[in-house]
C-alpha cells in the first residue's frame, strides 16, 4: 500500500463514540485534516450511511462517500480508527474497526481489495483491535500487495 495513503496521522487507536454519525464524522474529519478531502466529503459519507450501511460484518465498517462525493476528494487516503467498546451501526451491528476511504478516480477499488484481503482474516482484525502502536497497523496493511 502506498506510503502516503496510510500514516500514523490517519490512525487512531482506542477511540470512543456515542453513535454512528459521530464515528463517521470523526473518520471523515481525519481524512479532511490530512488534506485528502474537503468538508463536503464528510456530508457525502453520512449520506452514504443513509442509503446503505457501510457495516461489513466482523465488527468492521468502511465509511466512504457517495458517487457524488468524488469531486470532494483531493487525493486518495485512508483513515483507521479502533473502537474497543464498539459503536452501533444500523440496528444492532457493533463496529470496533472503522476504515474510512477517500479514493481519487478508481483508486478506491484497489484500496478496497487490499482492505478485503486484510479483513477476511479474523486474526488480522484482532491484531488491529489489539495493536499497541500505529506502526503495527501500518505494517499489517503494508504486508498486503
Amino acid at each position: 500500500m502506498s506510503e502516503n495513503i496510510l500514516t500514523a496521522k490517519t490512525i487512531e487507536l482506542g477511540a470512543s463514540f456515542d453513535n454512528q454519525e459521530e464515528a463517521v464524522r470523526y473518520v471523515g474529519g481525519m481524512l479532511r485534516d490530512q488534506g485528502y478531502v474537503t468538508d463536503e466529503y464528510i456530508e457525502q459519507m453520512l449520506e452514504r450511511e443513509e442509503v446503505t450501511s457501510t457495516y461489513m460484518g466482523n465488527f468492521v465498517a468502511i465509511p466512504h462517500g457517495t458517487e457524488a462525493g468524488k469531486k470532494a476528494v483531493k487525493e486518495t487516503g485512508l483513515a483507521i480508527v479502533t473502537v474497543p467498546e464498539g459503536v452501533e451501526f444500523g440496528s444492532g451491528n457493533t463496529v470496533k474497526l472503522l476504515i474510512g476511504i477517500a479514493g481519487k478516480g478508481d483508486e478506491h477499488l484497489e484500496i478496497l481489495s487490499q482492505i478485503a484481503i486484510v479483513c477476511s482474516e479474523e486474526e488480522n482484525i484482532d491484531t488491529i483491535l489489539n495493536a499497541q502502536s500505529k506502526e503495527e497497523v501500518i505494517s499489517l496493511f503494508n504486508e498486503v500487495e
